[in-house]
């Protein structure tokens, strides 16, 4: 599991959902979608410190900056490690916030041309984002 930690800057409602800004670094904002508002779950506040967290079989490589996707969760990273397998391909992965991993296919991975000191664009859709209050 991928681990950064970060503020919450802003919390939008709407019913029972919440979507959650959240600032890693100066250069780095998060979004979550949580079914909590900030009346049920006091964490969601300005400048709250949390925990975000997702799979690493959630993370999505893209090449470039990605503009012309409709997932908001895009980190610049530079490849450091890679271990291509018959089926699948795990990447460490270098941002401002820190390292983390990501897990996608070979297949993938190939048709890309991946390879370590790439510069790529992590990406994560914000309903696989968990948060947790610090």
């Amino acid at each position: 599991m991928n681990n950064f930690e970060g503020f919450i800057k802003t919390v939008h409602v709407n019913g029972n959902l919440s979507i959650v800004d959240i600032e890693v670094t100066s250069d780095i904002l998060m979004k979550a979608i949580v079914i909590d508002t900030p009346e049920t779950a006091s964490y969601l506040k300005s400048n709250a410190k949390v925990s975000i967290l997702f799979k690493e079989t959630e993370v999505i490589i893209g090449l470039g900056d990605q503009n012309d996707v409709s997932l908001q969760n895009k980190i610049p990273v530079i490849i450091t490690h890679l271990e291509i397998g018959n089926l699948l391909c795990k990447l460490d992965l270098k941002s401002d916030a820190g390292i983390f991993t990501a897990i996608i296919s070979a297949a993938a991975a190939v048709a890309l041309d991946l390879k370590v000191e790439d510069e790529v664009t992590a990406m994560i859709k914000l309903n696989e984002v968990m948060l947790r209050s610090l």
